[in-house]
């Protein structure tokens, strides 16, 4: 029996079983391998790193899609930077009032392989006529791109391969000259129990960016070592709390049916262990 085992880190490693190979080949980017396992479903891998199962995928997308859309409020326009799966996609069509929806990708093949091989991830939306698919580079889009949104999100690899530039000061400065006024950049930022040193990179860069700025936590099982943080930039305090009856109002008219994101857990995911605050410099009175 064929196993894959996972090389993000260098000392530790997860293992799973391939009970069948649907896809493995070389992009024009990167190493890409789609497997069924019975415990996650269809698992897709970049470079040697999971990337995405359909058994969790549901937690980190509705998490990094649905918490900067309920507590802004008012989104009309978002950008996309990765996510080339559709997952993320999938969640913020979701939302009726959102006007258009850009989507930079840099690998075509990764969004034609997932359309075929991981269907339940997209289910559909890259055909939403407010989507606009952009074959280019994340990085190269946000420093160059006159278009202005309510929200950017960087749904990256880790910051190695084509996924390193997104973990930079100029990608989020970038990306903060692309926000229009009380705008929301939320980006992936891996575990910090197992990366902790890019935590502390990414709120160094965040700060000299962002008057408000923060991360908040989902636990997504295939992302070993415990909870995952998202980093969130905005120059709105105010979004970063809004109140639990807000949420609750703004998700009831929704009418959204999610797997794991309520309000609930949008206002604790904010709330953050003594080991990352001490990490990026802050107390516990500063998250909530």
């Amino acid at each position: 029996m064929n196993r894959f085992f996972e090389t993000l880190y260098d000392s530790y490693s997860q293992e799973f079983r391939i009970d069948e190979l649907l896809y493995e080949n070389k992009t024009g980017h990167q190493h890409l391998l789609i497997f069924h396992n019975a415990s996650f479903g269809r698992v897709m891998v970049l470079d040697g790193v999971v990337q995405t199962t359909e058994k969790d995928e549901f937690i980190y997308h509705e998490m990094l899609a649905h918490v900067p859309i309920f507590a802004h409020g008012e989104v009309g326009r978002v950008l996309i930077i990765g996510g080339g799966d559709g997952g993320m996609l999938r969640e913020v069509v979701k939302h009726d009032r959102i006007d258009r929806i850009t989507q930079v990708e840099i690998d075509q093949q990764v969004i034609d392989l997932s359309i075929k091989y991981l269907p339940k991830h997209s289910q559909g939306a890259f055909e939403d006529s407010r989507v606009n698919i952009v074959i280019d580079d994340g990085y190269r889009f946000v420093k160059t791109c006159e278009d202005t949104f309510d929200l950017i999100i960087s749904d990256s690899t880790d910051p190695i391969g084509p996924g390193e530039v997104l973990f930079t000061p100029d990608f989020y400065a970038a990306c903060k000259r692309c926000l229009n006024p009380g705008g929301i950049l939320v980006t992936q930022n891996g575990v910090p129990f197992m990366q902790l040193d890019e935590v502390k990179s990414t709120a160094g860069y965040l700060a000299a960016v962002f008057s408000d700025w923060h991360f908040y936590n989902a636990a997504v099982p295939t992302y070993v070592g415990g909870m995952m943080t998202f980093g969130w930039g905005s120059d709105q305090q105010m979004l970063r709390k809004t109140s639990l009856a807000t949420l609750v109002t703004r998700f009831q008219r929704s009418g959204i049916t999610t797997r794991y994101y309520n309000p609930e857990i949008h206002r604790a995911a904010f709330a953050l262990p003594q080991y990352v605050l001490a990490a990026i410099g802050k107390q516990s009175n500063e998250q909530l």
